[in-house]
């Protein structure tokens, strides 16, 4: 439509989870398991790729098969970030984000950056996506669009 304003998406983080995630797995390797399940353990991590935008959460994985999730941010509910010792000393942490979706009502993700510049980003995003849908949380129940609810009373 002519008159209406193109909205662009922006990538506020795109990679691939920290090694330092599978740091005992890869520990163990050198000293007891075999080196082949850590190269296993390291072509899965590379060939998983996470990409946050101001609109949605793409999660591609897979090494000879690609599989995509996508969540519409205004779907997230809760974001809690987590950041165990060992991922702390390599600058990384877990985001875990309860969501008002059917088909991943949480979603973590492991060996992100632990920046306060993402994160603040990222739940910015969410609200302005919450704000633009007209969608709103109830604390009791999951998401509910401003629309719908309307529509069915």
């Amino acid at each position: 439509m002519a008159g209406m304003s193109e909205r662009t998406e922006e990538v506020l983080w795109a990679g691939t989870p920290s090694a330092a995630v599978d740091f005992w797995l890869n520990l163990g390797c050198l000293l007891v398991i075999p080196i082949p399940w850590a190269l296993v353990r390291w072509v899965q991590r590379r060939n998983h790729r996470i990409e946050i935008t101001t609109e949605r959460l793409r999660l591609t994985r897979g090494v000879f098969s690609k599989r995509t999730d996508e969540l519409e941010l205004y779907r997230v509910r809760d974001i809690t970030f987590l950041q165990p010792f060992l991922l702390r000393m390599f600058g990384r942490g877990t985001l875990v984000l309860t969501t008002g979706d059917a088909t991943t009502p949480e979603l973590t993700l492991e060996g992100i950056p632990a920046d306060q510049e993402l994160r603040d980003g990222f739940r910015k995003a969410v609200e302005t996506c919450r704000d633009r849908k007209r969608a709103r949380v109830a604390e009791l129940g999951g998401s509910v669009d401003a629309d719908d609810h309307q529509a069915g009373a």
